[in-house]
């Protein structure tokens, strides 16, 4: 059978530092045959890494009868028309980038067009992919109806060391020097740590709060340079949401959820070095087992599950579930902001 033809609308460095890196071992079922880009400079250089088209217009891409698979990694204010184009266009699958809208209604409005034209689509929450993640799901019992506390850990150097390590990037974003005293400042970073970074494992929070609907900020922090300290609660369980980006310190994922008789960690792999799976460990009482490491990380999984819904032998994710995560994490980041400007009020007043 011939490798199924993948486009990529956006060749920054996540298309270049992971999917590229990704694909490549996925050869026998996948091939990236054309790359857009709005920098023509960028989209000849990263298409010719594969051997693939290039060009500077969606349409071009979506109109290539060789793309039978589509990935967005354009900026995020373009993920939902670029989702709707790519199903209306007949494509085989959509995997698009996190977050795949920035408004309820606008997920809405995806969730019908898939509905409309049968084309399924994923978002790009790797972890929810991870091997040691889904092994540990297949094995926790009845640990989601118990657990009393969700933590989220996170400790990575600046992306651009990572994607140094993984391949030559082209181009970069260009840095400014943000002023700490401004909130609109501090609530930008805030929202865009959760949106951009915590919006990762908010799908796997949500797994053990599925019910969300009073979910409350008790405190939110911004972390200098790029992090939060966010503590929530729902219901009867507490959320900790914790991230920090330190040159001095070595990279740490975890994820946690903890009741009175059992625990789950979950320790991931840095997302750009391609270090393989998750390692997960469930421990009952004094009995622990650890699942992992398997051979692949979650941005190769989420590539395996887009082929097998692009041949139908799969069935995607409920849009309900792609809603409710989306909402889930918009919540958090509207009521996070709000208690930080709510707080700099009240030091200010």
């Amino acid at each position: 059978m011939q490798p199924l033809g993948v486009g990529i609308l956006g060749a920054g460095p996540v298309t270049q530092a992971i999917h590229l890196p990704s694909l490549a071992r996925l050869r026998d079922i996948l091939e990236v045959r054309h790359i857009m880009d709005v920098d023509p400079a960028v989209a000849e250089s990263v298409a010719a890494r594969v051997g693939a088209t290039y060009s500077t217009s969606m349409d071009a891409l979506l109109g290539d009868p060789d793309v039978d698979i589509v990935a967005i990694c354009s900026p995020h204010q373009f993920h939902a028309d670029q989702v709707i184009a790519a199903c209306r266009a007949g494509k085989k699958a959509v995997l698009c980038e996190k977050p795949f809208a920035m408004s309820g209604d606008e997920a809405a409005r995806i969730s019908a067009v898939s509905d409309e034209t049968g084309v399924p689509i994923i978002v790009g929450a790797m972890h929810t992919f991870d091997p040691g993640w889904l092994a540990a799901e297949a094995s926790w019992g009845d640990l989601p109806e118990n657990v009393h506390t969700i933590r989220s850990s996170i400790v990575l150097p600046p992306n651009a060391r990572f994607e140094d390590f993984a391949t030559e990037i082209i181009t970069r974003p260009a840095d400014g020097t943000p002023d700490y005293s401004d909130i609109e400042v501090i609530k930008n970073a805030l929202r865009g740590g959760i949106m951009g970074l915590a919006i990762h494992d908010l799908p796997l929070v949500r797994r053990f709060t599925p019910d969300f609907e009073d979910i409350e900020v008790l405190q939110a922090r911004h972390v200098r340079p790029f992090g939060y300290v966010i503590s929530l609660r729902a219901g009867d369980r507490t959320i900790e949401l914790r991230a920090a980006m330190n040159k001095t310190w070595k990279p740490e994922w975890v994820f946690e959820a903890i009741s009175d008789d059992a625990a789950l960690r979950v320790d991931f792999t840095p997302s750009y070095v391609q270090a393989g799976s998750a390692t997960a460990t469930i421990t009952n009482g004094t009995t622990s087992t650890t699942y992992g490491p398997f051979e692949h990380n979650g941005y190769e999984g989420e590539w395996r599950e887009l082929a097998q819904l692009a041949l139908g032998t799969k069935q995607p994710p409920s849009a309900e579930t792609l809603i409710n995560d989306l909402t889930f994490a918009i919540d958090i980041a509207d009521a996070t902001v709000n208690l930080a400007a709510a707080e700099h009020a009240g030091v200010h007043s």
